[in-house]
């Protein structure tokens, strides 16, 4: 139960950042920092995607690691669009909250499956 929600919650994000990324685009004709929040918004949800089928439980864990590492980033340049103006406020606390929700749950599945091996 628990991947499945991971899996939906982090393909909501991955859409919500695709949106961002058109948005910084169109709009704010960002293209730099756009493309690194694009890659690593979305792989955060393709990672996950690609531990769903792991070859053991390590491979699960260096998979979902890669999915923390890739959030820890999204997060960074969701402070740094914030502090450059590019977002506002209210956008960013509501995607930093979700990325930050990602982030505990990976955190958690790692550590369960760790505690398995």
């Amino acid at each position: 139960m628990k991947e499945s929600v991971l899996k939906t919650k982090s393909y909501v994000f991955a859409i919500h950042i695709v949106k961002l990324s058109q948005l910084l685009i169109s709009e704010k004709k960002e293209y730099v920092l756009s493309k690194q929040l694009l890659r690593s918004g979305t792989a955060i949800g393709a990672l996950i995607r690609e531990a769903e089928f792991a070859q053991s439980k390590k491979d699960f864990v260096n998979k979902m690691s890669i999915s923390l590492k890739e959030a820890n980033e999204t997060q960074y340049w969701l402070d740094l669009l914030k502090d450059t103006n590019y977002m506002e406020t209210k956008n960013h606390e509501f995607l930093m909250n979700q990325c930050k929700e990602l982030t505990a749950m990976l955190v958690s599945s790692i550590k369960t499956t760790k505690s398995r091996m």
